[in-house]
């Protein structure tokens, strides 16, 4: 480490910063230090990965999210034109181990495991940005409102958010699933109900701390020197608090998309979430419930929770790296 000296005097030293930092902007400091994170980068090429598999592969795929297979006398049938489905011996493909054309087999319908898998991921990806946007929409705003105008504001905002603590999501869950059958909601629409329910029941606690934040920001002399120039609360709120706690924000939100993603799939295994024949990770993973699935067709439900697992684990390194990465005590 060279010293740093000003006209032969010694100066201090900034905590996390090396000799190699020096002359670079915030945002390059921060880019530097999230690309020596190897797990980071591991987690975001996955993620890159996972996002293309979901949105892009079902247009490389030849078979379709609700495609059924068919086999006679125990032999697939590739050419089902002009084939007869009420023939002796005819009967759905189902359960079928790997094979070329079915890398992931068949599940227990005859529909192709790989094919619902990339189908199963936009829902369970967009399920997870969608309810996280909502949540960083409420949080910032009531957390921001909280936090600047304290008093009254903040002790009746703060009342809300503890409320929004005690609700059980589960309970309110099964409700809303049990209304929208009786009310017979198609299933291309209940997605967006859960996904609305999930957000407004999940933005508390991104409120607290957005407004933890802001109460020791809005003192300082930035903050003065805007009220000085006569900006509108609104402007000092989002132009100037927000984007400082933007570093936090952007940390949660990524940390959080995995625990969406979970309790997606948590709901969708209880038959709460998305219901056949849509396909989402969770209630793919649902076949495990049926004792035979489990034991002797692993190829069915592993894969599924394999990429559960590997998409969470990702979004998790880099909610680390970037945690890492916006802290500037840091030193690596």
């Amino acid at each position: 480490m060279e010293d740093m000296t000003l006209n032969g005097i010694e100066l201090p030293e900034v905590p996390g910063q090396d000799s190699g930092d020096r002359g670079v902007t915030p945002g390059q400091l921060v880019m530097k230090r999230f690309l020596r994170n190897r797990l980071a980068i591991v987690g975001l090429v996955v993620l890159v990965l996972m996002t293309c598999f979901a949105f892009f592969g079902p247009y490389f795929s030849p078979y379709g999210e609700y495609e059924l297979f068919y086999e006679e006398n125990g032999v697939e049938v590739t050419d089902l034109k002009d084939f007869n489905f009420n023939a002796p011996g005819v009967k759905l493909y189902s359960r079928a181990s790997p094979t070329l054309s079915h890398p992931f087999g068949t599940d227990a319908d005859g529909r192709d495991v790989l094919t619902r898998l990339m189908y199963g991921g936009r829902i369970s990806l967009r399920i997870g940005f969608i309810v996280v946007l909502i949540e960083l929409t409420l949080g910032v705003v009531m957390g921001g409102i909280a936090g600047y105008y304290g008093k009254w504001v903040d002790n009746m905002i703060m009342r809300l958010v503890e409320i929004f603590f005690c609700l059980p999501t589960l309970p309110i869950m099964l409700i809303l699933s049990a209304m929208m059958l009786a009310l017979k909601v198609p299933q291309t629409d209940k997605i967006y109900f859960l996904m609305g329910l999930l957000g407004i029941l999940g933005w508390a606690g991104i409120a607290r701390i957005v407004r933890g934040q802001i109460l020791a920001l809005r003192e300082q002399e930035f903050m003065v020197a805007a009220e000085a120039t006569g900006l509108s609360p609104a402007r000092r709120i989002f132009k100037h608090l927000i984007p400082n706690v933007m570093p936090q924000l952007i940390v949660i939100a990524t940390l959080e998309l995995g625990g969406i993603i979970l309790t997606e799939s948590a709901l969708s295994f209880l038959g709460i979430g998305l219901s056949y024949p849509y396909a989402s990770w969770g209630n793919m993973v649902q076949a495990v419930t049926d004792p035979i699935i489990l034991r002797k067709f692993t190829h069915i439900w592993v894969p599924p929770g394999m990429f559960i697992l590997m998409t969470v684990l990702a979004f998790n390194f880099v909610g680390d790296g970037l945690r890492d990465a916006f802290d500037p005590k840091m030193k690596r």
